[in-house]
């Protein structure tokens, strides 16, 4: 036993890439410095690799990514506050607008999973499903408290919560390192 929640094998993975997603396709800043959005064609590059993408992303796709990303943000927002009501809204227009389809797929060796996009949407569309069923498993569950955005200084990166108590509090140990150095100093001084 790892001591994280696991949503389930699929939906950890499709979860996880919504927040690369928000992270990389999400201007602000990260870890105390400006994060602006990634030039079109490195934005592509980051959000194949991000998400694991199969294939190349063309510009339009990143595009459509970057809108998705921008509301899939909120809802972690939301979440992160507390608004568990407002981040279910915030899904529930999505999964209105992208009328997601289940199907058992099965891939890359992986066993039978469900899939949420329609085999004909695009590249774009589908992952805008996924992202948007996944986080609606996470809201709909005893975890809808487990999706938060950083609370050091200066980053506003999003993250998921897998610790066994439920209590991170940043997008990394990066940034939870530097919260604690300036604690330390300030303590000293």
């Amino acid at each position: 036993m790892t001591g994280q929640v696991n949503f389930n094998s699929h939906t950890d993975a499709v979860v996880a890439a919504s927040a690369e997603l928000v992270n990389t396709a999400t201007a602000g800043s990260r870890r105390g410095r400006p994060y602006p959005l990634p030039d079109e064609g490195e934005l592509a590059k980051a959000l194949t690799t991000g998400l694991r993408a199969h294939g190349r992303m063309g510009p339009a796709q990143a595009r459509k990514l970057v809108a998705v990303a921008a509301r899939l943000r909120i809802v972690f927002e939301q979440a992160g506050r507390g608004d568990i009501d407002a981040a279910a809204r915030s899904v529930n227009a999505l999964l209105d607008e992208l009328r997601p389809t289940p199907y058992l797929e099965r891939h890359d060796g992986e066993p039978w999973h469900l899939h949420y996009h329609g085999r004909d949407q695009d590249f774009a569309d589908g992952w805008a499903a996924s992202c948007a069923i996944g986080l609606a498993t996470v809201l709909g569950s005893e975890y809808a408290d487990r999706l938060g955005v950083c609370s050091a200084p200066e980053c506003d990166r999003v993250f998921v919560d897998v610790s066994r108590n439920g209590t991170r509090r940043f997008c990394s140990t990066a940034c939870q390192n530097r919260v604690k150095a300036a604690a330390h100093r300030a303590r000293r001084s």
